[in-house]
């Protein structure tokens, strides 16, 4: 030590002739604490190529020219020369340095300027040729670094939103419920004292049961509630009212709304398409949880990873719709996989928003410019969710679900015997292929149509051999009839219907869905008079086809029943051909015998619930053969005639199904078994389904994409977390486990995958990391969006931004000690419990006028905040105001009503089939949400597009919003039910007092708690009472009028929900 202070000595007297240039020189390797260079160039004859050393050599060189564009502070393409293995290591464009190999290493490239690779230094003065040269030989002799050159990709910050939770102590004090002191208002308190201010008064009881009603459940109290808590006098009585609440099953509609927003939750698939889409039970599964108090880490462990966990539920796999709520761009010519990889970007930046409260999505196409982030940190991110799939999957009730069990028992108790006797039957098929092949074709003769119609407007039209072809002005149903003049003195002892491609069908039809058709029913008639006179109907007693779709035999098609039918589409992956001819044959009960001037009518009614399944081209032929001839379709015989050796496997499995067909002892259980069948897939229909993540069998490789270009790959990266975080492995680099596991919750620490690291547990542990003791980021993100909920900003203004452009926490210590709270239990509803209980939550809302000029935007929280109430809110304060409020919790959207047109612009012309009943007057989450076109009063209040993201929303103050409050039809419902309330149901408790006894004043007393939850003043009283005669004589004096008494009072109640206290939270 004496030693370094006699040489800092000796040199002080000589820093006097150091130039700034000189000084200038020295810096980068004083600020890396590196021995300087050589005055002189080096060159490559001072030093064999094995002698040269990286730390004297080359690190000075990358600290004069390098670092100050590429260290961990700012790291330009993701590439940093500060550390010796993350400079061969490289950056966003790949691996820098190949060792031995100058010539293919991007670095050496970019110093000569070689080919398309831009020169660096950028803009600025190029290295010697001897310095180049040195780097060349470092490179061909191996790129060698030191150990002490080597790092673990770890970022070091100071930024306080990367420092450890630490649980601080409290300062001064603060009275809570019942005189107890509560920690938060301790903090607050402190912070107070410092600026030389006092906190407001606790608001009074009325305002307090109204405040916590709306920011608890989001519904107004009922009068019964307001007077039962004005009349508990225990000192428990608002700790009790808080427990109440927080109990109620409207807790988890209410603030499961917020976190819909986050999750950008919709009902359609965006962009112009907007498909809609069937993702309400993760709506459910959301309220749900929430209502059950579900601990946040296993909250956000089921939703990032539920399909991972051992032995999924059925709910924890709807729990993972959180990320299927991104866009899906379905219009023609676009780039599936593009639209793919910024589903996964839209994951990315959604994750880093909900739970770190970071702008991860600005290192996207390049480093982020202000936070520790780079391009790679964002990539490693991206890994976790590249490998997901995205199917469907059935979400079935209880009663579903056995119903479902039942069925298949029932399908399996047939199928079994079903099967022995085709085994027995198929040990004859050689036999019956023999006799049908002496068999004669049944000697068709092709009728020619003479006269045709449809019942619905389709258009038929004769072409060249007798068919019929039904032209592209296809109505979604029809009947066709069609008479013919057959051969006279013929019996007719079948009828066969061929249908046909054409070019002019969908994909050559023969229908034209597609190909596919379903024929409801075919009927025969006979017209035995020249005349016109009533049909006489020609009973079908069998039916055969050469090819059925499951689920419809052609059976159907003479059943008499509508709703069945014949179609002839393939099993997906089976190999046969849908757009191909088909035919059926039909036998009547008895011969028909067609004497001279004997017309044959056939009806072939087509009236599927799927619009357009209607035969596109179609003849008819009858034979007078033997049924036992017929009986075998000629598309069979044809198989038959070819020879064994040559059958493909359809035609085997199309005769094999012919030849057991003609046995009677199938035909019993084979109706049976097609009926279960129906029934199984009607049941199945009706089951809601619901999108999922689900993790690829094939995992793929993620690069970086440079620029952010999917085509443009960089560097391959694995996942991993922002370099800034403690890692995602969640033991440390010295191997040992994080220090507080009792920061977990029970459920997700029995969580856990065995075996190796693979893709998928990476998913599940980053999920688990999220909300781990060392991360420093999830439970202050999460603490400060519910003190956002209750007092309308966040202790860090900036909720969605922790980083450094974000605002600092405006009580750091608060922060921290209910993050550190949080971390105990990760219980939600605990924090919203002590956040309500406190006295800072309790105060009132009025502005002092020191308050207003010290602290005009309350971040110092010497009162409380008034809000206005968010748009689905608006609609429930009056849905509960006016009764007709439906609380059922949880279901697929409704449709209340809107202006007519909304849809119009819309490339698909969305319906909108307005919802009748209950489900009319459901709460306002509820509201089925198009992306391109939203329910028109949840835009106007500022409801976010789900397009993205949203952690907090606007509060805008427009003209739009008072008119929709006066004229939008559900808003005049909900003013003719509060009139209707207050008229008709007789006096509402609690009875106004005694000095209000004329019933007008009565009633405008209790419509006036209804919406307020407060008595009337007597100005207002006398306001309203003016205003309730007024309208009555104008609507009086109205002849078209039928009720003025109720047109008044729905004037009033439009009044009372139109004012800004109506939908304000105080």
């Amino acid at each position: 030590m004496k030693s370094c202070w006699l040489k800092l000595l000796l040199l002080l007297p000589l820093a006097w002739w150091l130039t700034s240039e000189a000084l200038r020189e020295f810096s980068p390797s004083i600020d890396l604490g590196l021995p300087r260079a050589d005055a002189d160039e080096p060159t490559a004859s001072t030093k064999s190529a094995n002698e040269i050393d990286f730390e004297k050599q080359i690190k000075p060189l990358f600290a004069k020219h390098c670092v100050d564009c590429h260290k961990a502070e700012k790291n330009e393409s993701g590439y940093r020369l500060d550390l010796g293995d993350l400079a061969v290591k490289g950056g966003d464009r790949g691996v820098a340095i190949v060792p031995g190999k100058s010539d293919e290493s991007l670095l050496f490239q970019a110093l000569i300027g070689k080919g398309d690779v831009t020169a660096m230094p950028y803009e600025k003065p190029r290295l010697s040729a001897a310095e180049i040269e040195l780097i060349k030989k470092w490179i061909d002799s191996g790129a060698k670094v030191p150990a002490s050159e080597t790092t673990s990709d770890v970022v070091k910050s100071n930024h306080w939103s990367f420092q450890p939770i630490r649980r601080p102590e409290m300062r001064g004090q603060g009275s809570g419920v019942r005189g107890q002191q509560n920690p938060i208002d301790a903090f607050v308190r402190a912070r107070l004292e410092r600026e030389g201010l006092t906190p407001s008064p606790e608001a009074d009881r009325t305002t307090l049961i109204r405040r916590l009603s709306l920011d608890l459940l989001g519904l107004l109290p009922s009068p019964d509630d307001v007077h039962e808590f004005l009349n508990d006098k225990e000192p428990d009585a608002y700790e009790r009212l808080v427990d109440r609440l927080l109990a109620s099953p409207a807790y988890g509609e209410r603030h499961g709304r917020h976190w819909l927003d986050i999750a950008r939750y919709a009902d359609s698939n965006g962009f112009t398409i907007d498909s809609a889409r069937q993702v309400w039970k993760y709506r459910e599964w959301v309220i749900n949880a929430i209502n059950a108090d579900m601990p946040f880490d296993q909250f956000t462990v089921e939703q990032l990873a539920g399909d991972l966990l051992p032995n999924a539920t059925t709910e924890q796999l709807v729990a993972t719709g959180f990320h299927r709520n991104t866009l899906v761009n379905e219009e023609g010519g676009t780039d599936q996989e593009q639209f793919r990889n910024e589903a996964v970007v839209d994951r990315v930046n959604t994750t880093g928003a909900a739970w770190l409260g970071l702008t991860i999505g600005c290192a996207q196409c390049h480093s982020h410019k202000y936070d520790p982030i780079s391009q790679r940190d964002f990539y490693k991110v991206f890994a976790v969710f590249n490998q997901c799939d995205e199917p469907s999957i059935q979400v079935p009730s209880a009663e579903q679900l056995a119903e479902q069990t039942r069925l298949n028992n029932e399908i399996a108790a047939v199928e079994k015997p079903l099967k022995d006797l085709d085994a027995e039957l198929l040990k004859g098929l050689p036999v019956w292929e023999k006799s049908v092949a002496s068999q004669s074709d049944g000697g068709w003769t092709l009728l020619d149509p003479a006269v045709w119609k449809t019942d619905k407007g389709a258009t038929l039209t004769k072409i060249e051999g007798s068919a019929l072809l039904v032209d592209f002005s296809t109505p979604a149903n029809d009947v066709y009839t069609i008479t013919f003049e057959p051969p006279a003195d013929t019996p007719i002892t079948a009828i066969r219907l061929e249908t046909i491609n054409h070019p002019s069908l969908p994909m050559m039809g023969p229908g034209r869905a597609e190909g596919n058709f379903v024929l409801s029913e075919f009927e025969v008639f006979v017209d035995p008079n020249p005349q016109p006179s009533a049909l006489n109907p020609q009973p079908l007693t069998k039916a055969i086809a050469d090819h059925s779709q499951e689920g419809y035999p052609v059976s159907d098609a003479i059943d008499g029943k509508p709703t069945t039918g014949w179609a002839i589409n393939v099993k997906p992956n089976s190999g046969e051909m849908l757009n191909v001819p088909r035919e059926a044959v039909f036998f009547p009960k008895e011969p028909i015998v067609a004497k001279a001037g004997t017309k044959l009518v056939i009806k072939m009614h087509q009236l599927h619930s799927v619009p357009n399944y209607l035969v596109g081209c179609f003849r008819i032929s009858i034979s007078g053969a033997s049924a036992d001839v017929l009986s075998v379709p000629a598309s069979i015989k044809k198989i038959i005639a070819t020879p064994a050796d040559k059958r493909s496997k359809q035609q085997v499995a199309q005769l094999e199904t012919a030849f057991k067909d003609t046995d009677p002892r199938r035909k019993p259980l084979a109706v049976k078994l097609d009926g279960l069948k129906k029934q199984l897939d009607t049941h199945n229909k009706a089951i809601p389904t619901t999108l999922v993540l689900r993790e690829r069998a094939k995992p793929r490789d993620t690069h970086i994409h440079i620029r952010g270009d999917f085509l443009r790959h960089g560097a391959k990266v694995e996942p991993g977390v922002p370099a800034v975080l403690p890692p995602l492995d969640l033991r440390r680099a010295d191997g040992r486990q994080p220090s507080d596991n009792s920061q977990t919750s029970t459920a997700v620490r029995e969580h856990t995958l065995s075996g190796s690291p693979t893709s998928a547990s990476q998913r599940f542990e980053f999920a688990r990391w999220l909300c781990s003791a060392d991360n420093p980021l999830t439970a202050r993100v999460v603490v400060n969006r519910a003190w956002q909920a209750f007092f309308g900003t966040g202790l860090v203004p900036t909720e969605n931004d922790f980083g450094t452009q974000g605002d600092p926490p405006t009580h750091p210590e608060l922060l921290d000690w209910l993050a550190s709270e949080l971390m105990r239990t990760w219980s939600i509803k605990q924090l919203h419990r002590s956040i309500v209980l406190s006295a800072t939550y309790r105060q009132a809302s009025h502005v002092r006028p020191e308050l207003r000029e010290r602290d005009p935007s309350n971040k110092l929280l010497a009162r409380q905040s008034r809000l206005r109430l968010e748009a689905e809110l608006i609609r429930d304060v009056c849905l509960s105001a006016s009764g007709l409020i439906t609380r059922h919790i949880g279901g697929p959207g409704v449709n209340p009503p809107q202006p007519e047109g909304i849809y119009i612009v819309t490339q698909q012309k969305k319906p909108w089939a307005e919802s009748n009943g209950p489900e009319r007057y459901r709460r306002g989450m509820y509201t089925y949400f198009w992306r391109s076109s939203p329910y028109p009063m949840l835009p106007t209040f500022d409801a976010p597009d789900a397009n993205g993201t949203c952690t907090r929303r606007n509060r805008s103050n427009t003209p739009l919003q008072a008119l929709t409050l006066a004229n939008d039809r559900s808003f005049h419902e909900f003013a003719v039910g509060l009139a209707e309330r207050i008229t008709s149901l007789g006096p509402l408790p609690p009875t106004p007092p005694p000095s209000v006894a004329d019933s007008d004043d009565a009633r405008l007393w209790q419509a006036v708690e209804l919406c307020y939850s407060r008595p009337p003043t007597d100005r207002e009283l006398k306001k309203l009472r003016e205003f309730l005669n007024a309208q009555r004589s104008a609507f009086a004096a109205d002849p078209k009028d039928k009720d003025p008494t109720k047109s008044a009072w729905t004037a009033v109640a439009r009044v009372l929900l139109n004012l800004d206290e109506f939908i304000t939270r105080e």
